[in-house]
């Protein structure tokens, strides 16, 4: 919402509705000061010759009643009954008479008629825009509502410079109160300083985490923030100095997040600024390197976050290691701390240094701690200090959150000690936790918990079996285990059984996905595709390639990609209504994340776990799991991110169009691994389900064979919303000039990463082209194209 300028109170604008061309609707500003109306617009030629037909017939009665109408620009003149109008006999209102008379009189009258349709062609466009969308009518509340969906920076900017209600409006401390530039990638230090400028004192939470593309100098703008009281600044690059002297302006900061990168020096901070430090209750920390960063000054933290990202490696080349942290005089404080959360990335440096955060942790342990939650990649053994550390939680504290390395949970019993008040998350991914140990230490034999509200049993192979001594991981599950889980956790809103064998059984009712129907709460699933197979449909095998060649003497079987029926596809859908998965997702109609992921998935480049170049293959159950399975995601009206990966099994891809044309609402989209290895089968029906995902913000394609051609970047031109794209295929090729095309069509796009078996040459070139042209529209676009090997 702009104006061109800005208008007086004399003649406030309003806003009325008007269609595009394209059938759309725009607002478009309309005076209400008394302007004149638009000019008639000219009569049809049917409509102007009915009206010289009627005029036509005129003098014989009926010319008083069009004159009658009258009109503001010319008036028909009325002729009397009589003949005379206050003149002489036989002479017209004009002082004419005789035959050039009642010419005259026809041509009035045919000027009063002509003008009557007009003025009815204007009063009916004028009622029409009457009765369109005033804005500026509606209340304060709703419209504060709809301005609450508008960047800061354009409201501040922009929209304020409206009109004087849209400023007094912005201005308002629901919507100044909280500035977001979190993934605002088309705001700049300019910006950022007139926003501060403007609204600085009225803002009391900031969030610029991820704006990695600003100076380091756009961080000084932030003392004109006086009254801030939550300030996020991680992936930002803030240097000691700059650090200490706006923390010393921030007197009333009780929540902080910063990074710290090599060269940090906690000596460089002022007084002032430890002062402020030791006032927060809430930090959160990203590590680059082996430091103890701001901890130490934070006296009264209540809650921590850390975020190891330290490489084992410097840029130089030289080995890190945690042990140039022993010699540091300040150590953290945790008296008063209640949550403590640290995750870390792949690395023994990693490793080594969060042991050190732990080391205090383990003299005396928080006796209000209520979550304590360590994810680590890998293995991450146990030591001495730690296991101190989990002895003293066992007698001290009463946790209601709890997330621990696999390692420290196998094979000991911690989870028997361990004393839960209200809990609210578990998480125990990859752990050799039995169903059995699950039902008895975990949610005591079936007893009530209902304030659980996230539970990750991801990797947990054995999780609903009794016992996991003699027991492979492809048996069949225990459903007794499952539904004592879920009658226990009614109010579960995300879970995740991912990365296992979950095999249901052959009874009646008794099906996973059955049971995992009666969690009517659940935001977001993720299951392993062998678990929502029907196992009543596999006893009746269906169709095969290999079965529907026609098997005779006369005609050699070709060897190779076989080609399927149409009608294979419709006998596929015609049961899909009846299976387990489609009764499944008709009863989670509120979910929003799911995800669906083979058992032996893999990805070529993962995130936190080292790469691996031969998968496993598929499970045997997964081989029924194909695109009727996942035309039933489509119920999912709400659904904002689908993940489906491994699913051998995908022979059209007819299943993603229906996802394209019901989940209206997905915003994020990943595929990995569908169909065939060999070739993508499903390309055609990704570009017919792209074309209708117009809200899609995040894609990601992960193929061996991938052909990024000019007909796909066409079809994903339609996505209008696309800001981030990555493709992942190692034997996959693209096309330079149709990748241009869509960057030059679709000017969301921030990040552009493909990963693809081009050579080096094409991966550089195209590279370079992107960044010279793109770069400078979008200061935070970022654009990878490399070669994968």
């Amino acid at each position: 919402m702009r104006a061109s300028s800005e208008t007086t109170e004399a003649s406030v604008p309003t806003w009325t509705r008007h269609s595009h061309h394209g059938g759309g609707a725009a607002l478009k500003m309309a005076p209400n000061n008394g302007w004149h109306l638009p000019s008639p617009p000219a009569l049809p030629p049917a409509a102007r010759q009915a009206t010289l037909k009627m005029a036509a017939r005129g003098g014989r009665g009926g010319g008083g009643g069009v004159a009658s109408r009258g009109s503001r620009v010319m008036a028909a003149p009325e002729e009397p009954c009589g003949g005379r109008a206050g003149g002489e006999p036989g002479r017209d209102a004009a002082g004419l008479s005789g035959a050039r008379g009642r010419r005259r009189r026809r041509r009035d009258r045919a000027a009063a008629a002509m003008f009557r349709c007009g003025e009815e062609i204007i009063s009916g466009e004028s009622e029409e825009e009457s009765n369109g969308v005033n804005l500026m009518e509606f209340s304060d509340e709703i419209l504060l509502h709809i301005l609450s969906y508008v960047p800061c920076t354009d409201l501040v900017l922009n929209v304020r410079r409206t009109c004087r209600k849209l400023a007094m409006l912005c201005l308002d401390k629901s919507l100044t109160h909280t500035v977001i530039l979190q993934k605002d990638y088309k705001v700049n230090k300019d910006k950022v300083k007139q926003l501060m400028r403007d609204i600085g004192k009225e803002i009391y939470q900031l969030n610029m985490a991820g704006c990695y593309w600003l100076p380091s100098s756009t961080i000084d703008h932030v003392t004109r923030c006086k009254n801030l009281v939550k300030l996020n600044l991680s992936g930002c690059h803030v240097t000691s100095l700059r650090l200490s002297k706006m923390l010393s302006t921030l007197q009333h900061l009780r929540s902080l997040a910063i990074d710290v990168n090599p060269g940090f020096d906690a000596s460089q901070l002022s007084s002032e600024c430890k002062a402020t430090l030791s006032r927060v209750l809430e930090l959160k920390q990203t590590l680059y390197t082996p430091s103890y960063g701001v901890v130490p000054c934070c006296t009264s933290l209540e809650k921590l976050l850390l975020y190891f990202e330290i490489l084992d490696r410097s840029r130089e080349g030289f080995m890190l290691s945690g042990q140039l942290m022993v010699g540091e005089s300040n150590v953290p404080h945790y008296q008063n701390l209640r949550v403590f959360y640290a995750r870390l990335a792949p690395g023994y440096v990693n490793q080594e240094v969060v042991r050190l955060y732990l080391a205090v942790l383990s003299d005396r342990t928080p006796e209000n701690l209520h979550a304590f939650l360590i994810s680590a990649p890998g293995s991450f053994a146990e030591t001495g200090a730690t296991k101190n550390l989990l002895d003293s939680m066992a007698r001290n504290v009463r946790l209601d959150a709890l997330q621990l390395p696999k390692a420290w949970i196998n094979g000991s019993g911690l989870l028997q000690h361990l004393k839960f008040n209200n809990p609210f998350y578990f998480s125990f991914s990859r752990c050799t936790l039995s169903g059995g140990h699950l039902i008895q230490r975990v949610i005591n034999g079936g007893k009530d918990l209902k304030s659980l509200t996230s539970l990750n049993l991801s990797g947990c192979v054995h999780c609903l079996a009794p016992e996991s001594l003699f027991r492979k991981a492809e048996d069949d599950i225990d459903s007794s285990i499952l539904e004592s889980l879920v009658v226990s956790c009614c109010n579960l809103r995300h879970l995740n059984l991912s990365a296992a064998h979950h095999h249901s059984s052959e009874s009646i009712g008794n099906h996973l996905c059955q049971l995992l129907s009666r969690l009517k709460h659940l935001l977001s699933l993720a299951l392993p595709v062998c678990s929502i197979t029907d196992v009543a449909a596999n006893v009746e095998k269906p169709p095969t390639a290999s079965n529907l060649v026609p098997q005779t003497f006369g005609r050699k079987v070709r060897i190779g990609i076989q080609t399927y029926p149409r009608n294979l596809a419709d006998q596929a859908n015609q049961k899909i209504e009846s299976s387990v998965f489609w009764a499944l997702m008709g009863s989670l109609r509120f979910l929003e994340t799911l995800e669906i992921i083979g058992s032996s998935f893999s990805s070529a480049m993962p995130r936190n776990e080292p790469a691996i170049r031969n998968s496993l293959p598929p499970c045997v159950r997964a081989q029924s799991v194909g695109d009727s399975e996942v035309a039933a995601i489509s119920q999912l009206t709400y659904l904002q991110s689908l993940t489906l990966a491994q699913l051998p099994n995908i022979l059209t891809g007819s299943g993603l169009i229906n996802i394209g044309l019901q989940c209206q609402h997905l915003r994020t989209l990943s595929l990995a691994n569908l169909g065939m290895m060999g070739k993508m089968v499903y390309m055609s029906a990704l570009m017919d389900m792209l074309k209708h995902c117009k809200c899609l913000r995040d894609l990601r394609l992960e193929q061996p064979y991938f052909c990024a051609g000019a007909q796909f970047f066409q079809a994903l031109s339609h996505c209008s919303s696309l800001q981030r794209l990555c493709i992942v295929s190692r034997s996959g090729t693209l096309q330079s000039d149709a990748v241009m095309s869509f960057m030059a069509n679709c000017l969301e796009v921030i990040m552009c990463h493909m990963f693809m078996g081009e050579s080096l040459t094409v991966c550089k070139n195209l590279q370079q082209s992107i960044v010279r042209r793109y770069r400078l529209l979008s200061p935070g676009f970022s654009s990878a194209q490399q070669r994968l090997v």
